[in-house]
């Protein structure tokens, strides 16, 4: 994780991508743009798994066994969804790099806080 968060790093600033640190009002308009792109890019996660539902129904209607159809709309939108999983994580890492934050840290802290709930309910 640390080598993504780094290529991330490098790569947002070799595309003038990096959250703009200039000062409070541009890092302001910085981040709710950013953080708008993500829920984006999370709105088109969503869009590709009711892809999926509806391809899945559409061959269940047509009379193929349920678990089937369900694995061809998987394999179907394997490679979309892949990508718009790519770009929630690309705009995740870029929060990551801006508050200085370490991915993989903060990744393990959150799961052994989990780990340790009272209340599991996942």
């Amino acid at each position: 994780m640390k080598e993504l968060q780094s290529y991330t790093r490098d790569y947002q600033k070799e595309m003038g991508w990096e959250i703009n640190s200039d000062n409070y009002a541009k890092s302001r308009e910085s981040l709710l743009n950013n953080y708008l792109l993500l829920t984006t890019e999370v709105a088109e996660v969503a869009e590709e798994l009711r892809r999926a539902f509806n391809l899945t129904q559409s061959n269940i209607q047509e009379g193929m066994d349920e678990e089937e159809a369900f694995a061809i709309a998987k394999e179907r939108i394997k490679q979309d969804i892949g990508k718009e999983l790519a770009d929630c994580l690309a705009y995740l890492l870029k929060f990551y790099n801006y508050f200085d934050l370490d991915l993989e840290d903060s990744f393990y802290e959150k799961m052994v806080e989990v780990r340790l709930r009272k209340n599991k309910d996942l």
